[in-house]
Formats: structure tokens, C-alpha cells, sequence
């Protein structure tokens, strides 16, 4: 129940994030956005119609036509990050002074803000629906990856919509969706990213026995040889969070100024220690 608890709250969080990002910075510098939202954006412009009742309009149709593709939590969380999406675009609509008439930092904080949205939402296991659904049709049905599914929809909405908000507009949407991208990248696995460590010692009883004490991480030793010497070599194999790296760089240091490490930067670990 708890977990439940902090997944609709980072949805709800995650939502008006993304709201205040698309109708205090997108909108009021004509600028648009991929996916089912940059839709709903030049629906806005050309007919007038409400962004919060297009986009939750729309999503409901792709839910019905994808909803078999999604797993039963993945759709729960995805109907309500597309219900408060909706909700907050309709409530924030012309409330509020634009943040800023400049074009460009309304594209760079845009970014931002959608990122940040977007990206606490997927934490939660959700989608804010559109291209996702339409990236998991496209994989079903053509063989397409989810990621290059995504980005084709995204760009055929942006260069859509630049008949509509200019070609110079279209030009300050794509910095905005390439910075919430990598926004997004960072929440999902730059939060939680860790580092592997190889290391080749004489010492590998020592330094194992250290990272366990200090440190209270598992090590796996690997036996292996030298390619050249042929002689026998045993290799220490450890996964830690990235802030324990230099605890664990003047470690080994400190145990064996000899030993040969190599660090590698990896996304997502599952298993006993680490959250799964």
C-alpha cells in the first residue's frame, strides 16, 4: 500500500510539473511538443480547443485500442498519469502571467519542467500515454524498437506542426524536446545509476574482505589467468552506488597501490541489496 501511496503521488507530482511546463512556458511562446501532447498543442492553436479535454480525449482512444499491450499496474498508473495530466492542463489553462516571452529560455525551462514531469511519472511505473502506447502498437504490429517508435511519432508531430507555429518556432520546440529526453534519461537511470568494478590484485582476500566490513557489499570473486604469463589470477567483480565510488577507489589503494581496477558505468541492477 505504501508503494501504491508514493507511485500516485509521484503521478500526481509528476503531472503538475509537466502542466505548468506545457501552458506557462510552451504555449505562451507558440511553441509545440512531440508525442499526443504536441497534438493537442496545435489543436489548441488552429481551433481553440482546451489542451487538458484534447489530450485526455485522445489518450482514452489509444488506451482502448492498446490496452491488451500494457501490463495490468503499467495501465492502472498510465490511465492516471493521463487523468491528472489532463486534469492539470485543464485547471492551469490561462491562470497564471507567461513565465517569459523569450523564445529560447521558454524552450531550455520547458524542457525542463516536461522532463521532470514526465520522467516522475515513468518512476512510478506509468506513462503519460500517447507515444508510448502508440511506440508498443508499432512494436507489435511492424517489428519497430520502442525507442526509435517513439522518436519517429515525436518528429513527424514537431515537423507537422511547424505548418502551423513557423519553422523557427519548430526550431526552439526541438531544443525543448531534446532537453526534457534527456531530463527524463537522467530521473530514470542517472538517479540510480551504479557503478561495476573489476579488479585484478594480488591482494583480492584483503581488498574482498574490506569492501564486506566497510563498505557492507557483496564482492564475487572470479578466477581466471594472465593471457601472457598463463599464471592464475583471481578477480573481484563489485557493484556499488556511484557515491561510494571514492570510498571505494582509496580502498583499494590503500590495500594493494598495485591492483589493477576498471569501472563501468551501468543503468539498473535487480537483486538482494539493491532496489528492485
Amino acid at each position: 500500500m505504501k508503494e501504491h501511496v508514493k507511485n500516485i503521488l509521484l503521478i500526481v507530482a509528476g503531472a503538475l510539473i509537466f502542466a505548468v511546463g506545457i501552458n506557462y512556458l510552451a504555449i505562451p511562446n507558440k511553441l509545440s511538443e512531440g508525442g499526443v501532447i504536441g497534438i493537442t498543442i496545435v489543436t489548441y492553436y488552429y481551433w481553440g480547443w482546451s489542451p487538458g479535454v484534447t489530450n485526455f480525449v485522445i489518450n482514452a482512444l489509444l488506451i482502448l485500442v492498446g490496452w491488451r499491450l500494457l501490463d495490468k499496474r503499467g495501465m492502472v498508473y498510465t490511465i492516471l498519469g493521463i487523468f491528472f495530466c489532463s486534469l492539470f492542463l485543464y485547471l492551469t489553462e490561462n491562470t497564471l502571467t507567461p513565465v517569459t516571452t523569450n523564445p529560447l529560455l521558454a524552450a531550455v525551462f520547458a524542457g525542463l519542467l516536461v522532463g521532470i514531469g514526465v520522467g516522475l511519472v515513468f518512476l512510478s511505473g506509468g506513462t503519460t500515454g500517447g507515444s508510448a502506447i502508440v511506440a508498443r502498437l508499432c512494436q507489435k504490429y511492424f517489428g519497430w524498437t520502442l525507442g526509435n517508435a517513439m522518436l519517429i511519432f515525436d518528429i513527424l508531430v514537431i515537423l507537422a506542426s511547424s505548418f502551423i507555429i513557423g519553422i523557427e518556432k519548430t526550431m526552439y520546440t526541438f531544443i525543448a524536446v531534446y532537453i526534457g529526453a534527456r531530463v527524463v534519461d537522467y530521473l530514470i537511470d542517472g538517479l540510480n545509476t551504479k557503478r561495476a568494478i573489476t579488479i585484478i590484485s594480488e591482494k583480492t582476500d584483503a581488498i574482498a574482505a574490506r569492501i564486506t566490513g566497510e563498505l557492507k557489499r557483496g564482492a564475487t570473486v572470479l578466477h581466471g589467468h594472465g593471457a601472457y604469463t598463463g599464471a592464475a589470477k583471481e578477480v573481484l567483480y563489485v557493484v556499488i552506488g556511484k557515491q561510494e565510488m571514492m570510498r571505494l577507489k582509496s580502498l583499494v589503494q590503500e590495500t594493494d597501490p598495485e591492483a589493477f581496477v576498471v569501472i563501468h558505468e551501468v543503468h539498473e541492477v535487480l537483486g538482494k541489496g539493491f532496489s528492485m
